[in-house]
């Protein structure tokens, strides 16, 4: 697993989080003494909130909703 120190990540971490996301998790150092363990989170943590969507296009939300009185 690569490592990197804290500083490159902070220049650099677009690119850090690119790989993470592309399977190639890596460790933030600082000082040589590792402090976090970054990876990609797996699909299937989402899959519960998929069923979120089961009713888009079921029903519609007026334009001036917020403006209703209750």
């Amino acid at each position: 697993m690569k490592e990197f120190d804290i500083n490159d990540v902070r220049t650099n971490l677009f690119l850090s989080v690119d790989n993470a996301v592309r399977g190639e998790p890596f460790l933030i150092t600082q000082s040589g003494r590792a402090l976090v363990k970054v990876e990609a989170v797996p699909p299937e943590i989402f899959e519960p909130y998929l069923h979120l969507a089961f009713m888009v296009g079921q029903f519609t939300i007026p334009d001036d909703f917020d403006a209703l009185d209750p």
